[in-house]
């Protein structure tokens, strides 16, 4: 081969060694293009894409998992007024939520409304013994009327029914309902539950406004709650938790709404975590959702009682007696984040943040929520009464816990496999080839550039003679 010839192949190779390269960087914003609008296009709510698909099904199994107090002190408490003792048992496992959404219809304006059914299955299997299980617990009938009603007319009902300040009860009885003898009615920390509906929700589907699916609008009818008696407090904020809008940013908190807490509440992002070959974001929730108004003025309007909160200085604590009916406090299991006056307030309290925080795994291209735990702890209070006989002796107002949940669900390996072939393989292979095309476009341009100078700086044999 001449020298010319050499240098056209080396020209050529280099030219070609561009051209390869370039469209490896050509492929880069089309290829991004291509997978945000694949992306946008299947996490709109409507049917036919796998959000809708995901969003509708119940294969996904979502249980509900209980840790119940036993109190080891009954007689002390009341004789002496000592602190209750707690032990705590469980998990005590429920299916929930296997039925399906009910009542979709799509409104004209881009959102869809359903209701979410609400049904528990006992899982023997899951749980540490039977429904039939006995404990003693603060009596939730006791607990709740010496606080809505006069403590003389509390105080007859509780003589003539022969109630008193604990009681024993099975676990089904607990959670799901029981006839109690001195409100002649059902009570049960769930009741009603088996039969019931949440929402109605409606919730955006995205199709105009991608950043709006999953949005919730109204809940049962109502863009806000009245629980509060404050717009910020009040306001219905985020999605329900199940699944947020795609491309997330690490820096933005997600915001979702329970009912179960009669509020709107955000998580920060923590950390990426690898779920079964899936790359997730963590979220947890914040020490300052539920710090006192002093550390977070934002929390100002859930104050709602300045003798138990002791001027809204205690933290960790949330109450939902307006919205429940009936005196209840929500708080993390243990009393994570709280102050340290409720934690110390029985023994018993043992906080872990592994065991006990509020937490969300989302995948950050679509948005969907891939796993979470959302732990909830139900306390009630009883306190001292000159009125009550039955409180005479209590020395102060107690925050007691009751049990506490977790509310739990992870895709299943079926599921996780669907999704990484849809959509992380594809992503990976177009990645591989937009680098692929890069490297070996490089290479060639650099070895036909390398070569060409080489050949060049050879003298010729014209010059050799």
């Amino acid at each position: 081969m001449t020298c010319c010839d050499q240098r056209c192949a080396l020209i050529t190779g280099a030219v070609l060694g561009a051209l390869i390269a370039l469209l490896g960087g050509i492929l880069i914003p089309v290829g991004d293009m291509i997978i945000k609008n694949t992306v946008h296009k299947e996490t709109v709510l409507e049917n036919g894409t796998l959000a809708f698909d995901t969003w509708t099904s119940v294969d996904i199994a979502m249980y509900r998992q209980f840790w119940i107090f036993n109190v080891e002190n009954p007689d002390k408490v009341l004789s002496e007024g000592s602190k209750p003792v707690l032990v705590q048992k469980g998990p005590y496992t429920y299916r929930v939520r296997y039925i399906p959404k009910t009542n979709i219809t799509f409104n004209d304006n881009n959102t869809v409304s359903f209701v979410l059914p609400a049904g528990a299955t006992f899982e023997p299997s899951m749980s540490v013994g039977s429904e039939e299980d006995v404990f003693t617990s603060l009596n939730l009938a006791v607990a709740g009327v010496y606080r809505l009603i006069g403590p003389k007319l509390a105080d007859w009902l509780i003589r003539s029914s022969g109630s008193s300040l604990f009681q024993n009860r099975t676990v089904k009885e607990l959670l799901w309902g029981y006839k109690d003898p001195m409100l002649n009615s059902l009570v049960g920390a769930f009741y009603p539950y088996n039969g019931t509906v949440d929402g109605p929700y409606t919730v955006f589907t995205g199709k105009d406004d991608i950043n709006k699916v999953a949005i919730i609008e109204r809940w049962q009818g109502e863009t806000s709650v009245n629980y509060w008696n404050d717009s910020y407090c009040d306001k219905i904020n985020g999605s329900d938790g199940s699944s947020f809008h795609p491309f997330l940013d690490k820096k933005e908190p997600l915001y979702f709404f329970s009912p179960d807490i009669c509020r709107s509440i955000s998580a920060e992002y923590e950390a990426t975590v690898n779920l079964k070959g899936i790359d997730v974001y963590r979220y947890l929730l914040p020490v300052d959702a539920l710090a006192s108004p002093v550390s977070n003025p934002d929390n100002m309007c859930y104050c709602t009682d300045h003798e138990i909160t002791r001027n809204c200085t205690l933290a960790g604590l949330l109450d939902i007696t307006s919205c429940k009916g009936t005196p209840v406090f929500i708080s993390l299991p243990h009393f994570l984040y709280a102050s340290i006056e409720l934690q110390q307030g029985v023994v018993g309290m043992n906080p872990n943040l592994d065991e006990h925080s509020i937490f969300l795994d989302v995948e950050p291209i679509t948005g969907f929520t891939l796993r979470f735990s959302k732990r909830l702890q139900v306390n009630m209070m009883y306190g001292p009464s000159d009125d009550i006989a039955l409180l005479n002796k209590i020395k102060e107002h107690t925050i007691i816990p009751i049990l506490w949940l977790n509310e739990t669900a992870v895709l299943d390996d079926e599921t996780a496999k669907m999704f990484k072939n849809e959509l992380i393989s594809r992503m990976d292979m177009l990645e591989g080839l937009q680098i692929g095309l890069l490297v070996t476009g490089s290479a060639i341009f650099l070895g036909c550039m390398i070569g060409l100078i080489v050949v060049c700086s050879k003298p010729s044999k014209t010059n050799l003679s």
